[in-house]
């Protein structure tokens, strides 16, 4: 690209007393005048936070991404913009995810940038930051933060979906409180984000398999050298993606999302990706919609065996071969011609990639389990779908008929769940309501409840769980998620009264409230909005603004993009 076709010389370019102003004050930061005169100014979008500890080593990426940078002729400008902390943000990260996206979009557009590296690795950081940057859509390129290592307990390793097994064994008296806190540092070892395939993992494979960064970006634990390797690697390739003017619609075709979808299946990615990637897409203007998840998923069996619809880890997904080694095993059915960041397709990409541990990566002939991806039930308790994820649930419950067991908001369920008088046995249906994205607000992670402290000493392990929530990627469970229309706009689910039947077939994608048309009828004439709806601030325009979740969650001001241009100078 010529440096007059870059967007940084609307700033730095400028004569007179603009382009003074732009240059000088940069120039305070030790700045040669020879990185102002059209070099490609590549931003580097930041979301390191000590609180966001999944990202606290990114100053260090920053850093290697600046030297990769500078080697191919850029000038690199590190900026910071809002992090979510899966662990602390309250009252849930996805409530703040679309505010980050505007930050995102906006930072990137009204500054001196021709291409953007995005550092991100917890949760809702990546997709966040991809949605704000399809917004603008120059040259993009997505790093992410790595797996930290495995944990070690008494001799086994550990990972974030142990922490659902300590807490019933603590409940259960079988660890003590001292062992419990003991786990906590036994865990977290390292710098990263969750071992297993949780929502993290998840999205850096999301990327990855959407062509959004190099090659084995998603699974390169944090802690090893390599990840800081490939960072500057990435810093060298986004000055190439900038003269090449490779823009994210480019590489965000429909062919990329089905093969994001495909390969989600493959490594029995979190729940969570169906609503990230519907937004994603509602940015870039690709048409999806929930019913593409299963139809793309459908005939893919589990071959990565990751916790927690496995047993290992990310770390040794990495060393068994990575991402590459998994969608080489799909290349009959992937979009292999899809490009990416790198300038090559999919299919290249994995050539010459190896499988070394087949107890880590199956073969699509004989699978790690049958049954993978993602389902969509429809029915009359959710017109617009719900999800589960086969791979983590408990094949004996996929289909299931029971009797409701309901709690109005995540607060009726603290209070009640372990009741002894609460009427529930392991046939009940347990049904959350108004955790939803209006309903919560934010959409909250609360939809693998744990199960009653009786029914555990009884040895009862899994149940039928429904809601219009979400459940951590690391959670498993037969859990029924993202039900829309949610409960506090007024969707069946609110109708949902104890004691109802309530009948659940995965294999025949159906989710159905036994009650009459005219009995629900009756209870929608008289339901009444019982969540708080907020008056003010970013909660309200939230609230206000926010889809349901078969459509991604995004707000439907934020559909689409305005692009690049900035309409008004300020000088």
């Amino acid at each position: 690209m010529e440096a007059q076709q870059l967007r940084s010389r609307n700033w730095f370019g400028r004569k007179g007393k603009d382009g003074f102003i732009y240059r000088a004050w940069m120039k305070n930061q030790g700045i040669p005048a020879d990185m102002f005169e059209g070099k490609p100014v590549i931003g580097i979008c930041n979301t390191w936070s000590e609180l966001t500890p999944c990202n606290a080593h990114f100053r260090d990426l920053a850093e290697a991404v600046k030297k990769g940078v500078l080697e191919a002729g850029g000038f690199p400008v590190e900026f910071p913009v809002m992090s979510l902390g899966e662990t602390l943000v309250k009252p849930t990260a996805m409530l703040y995810r679309n505010l980050v996206s505007m930050d995102v979009e906006e930072s990137i557009r009204a500054n001196p940038v021709d291409g953007v590296v995005l550092l991100c690795g917890c949760d809702k950081t990546t997709p966040s930051l991809v949605m704000g940057a399809c917004s603008v859509n120059i040259p993009t390129l997505v790093i992410s933060g790595g797996p930290m290592l495995k944990g070690h307990w008494r001799g086994k390793d550990i990972g974030t979906s142990d922490v659902w097994r300590f807490d019933v064994a603590h409940k259960l008296g079988q660890i003590s409180a001292t062992e419990f806190v003991d786990a906590e540092a036994c865990m977290a070892r390292t710098q990263g984000h969750c071992a297993v395939m949780g929502t993290a993992s998840t999205m850096a494979t999301m990327v990855e398999a959407l062509g959004l960064s190099l090659p084995n970006n998603a699974s390169i634990p944090a802690a090893d050298s390599r990840r800081k390797v490939i960072s500057q690697l990435s810093g060298r390739r986004i000055v190439e993606m900038v003269k090449e003017n490779l823009t994210l619609d480019k590489i965000l075709t429909r062919k990329a999302f089905e093969n994001a979808i495909m390969v989600n299946a493959a490594i029995g990615g979190s729940t969570n990706f169906v609503i990230h990637l519907l937004a994603i897409a509602g940015r870039i203007g690709i048409d999806l919609n929930i019913d593409d998840f299963d139809k793309y998923s459908q005939h893919i069996p589990l071959l990565a065996n990751i916790q927690p619809s496995g047993e290992n880890y990310m770390e040794d997904l990495y060393y068994s071969g990575g991402l590459p080694a998994v969608i080489k095993e799909m290349q009959a059915i992937i979009h292999n011609d899809a490009i990416t960041v790198n300038g090559k397709t999919m299919g290249e990409n994995c050539a010459t990639a190896e499988v070394h541990d087949r107890k880590v990566i199956s073969t699509m002939e004989q699978p790690f389990k049958p049954e993978s991806g993602i389902v969509v039930v429809k029915g009359n308790l959710a017109p617009n779908g719900a999800v589960i994820k086969p791979s983590a649930a408990s094949p004996a419950l996929l289909k299931h008929s029971g009797k409701a067991v309901v709690f109005e908001n995540i607060e009726d369920y603290h209070a009640r769940i372990d009741d002894p008088e609460l009427e529930i046995d392991a046939t009940s249906i347990v049904v959350l309501k108004n955790v939803g994205p209006k309903g919560y607000p934010g959409m909250a992670e609360v939809g693998n409840m744990g199960l009653p402290k009786k029914l555990l000493e009884l040895g009862v392990t899994d149940m039928v769980r429904i809601s219009d929530g979400r459940m951590s990627g690391t959670g498993f469970g037969t859990v029924v998620l993202h039900v829309s229309p949610e409960a506090a706009v007024g969707g069946t689910l609110a109708l949902v009264q104890n004691g109802d039947t309530i009948s659940l077939d995965a294999h025949n994608r159906t989710l159905q409230l036994e009650v009459s048309e005219d009995e629900l009828a009756v209870r929608r004439a008289a339901w009444k909005q019982t969540e708080k709806m907020h008056t003010r601030g970013y909660v309200h325009l939230y609230q206000t603004h926010v889809e349901q979740a078969h459509l991604g969650a995004d707000m439907d001001f934020l559909k689409g993009g305005s692009g690049s241009e900035v309409a008004r100078d300020s000088h």
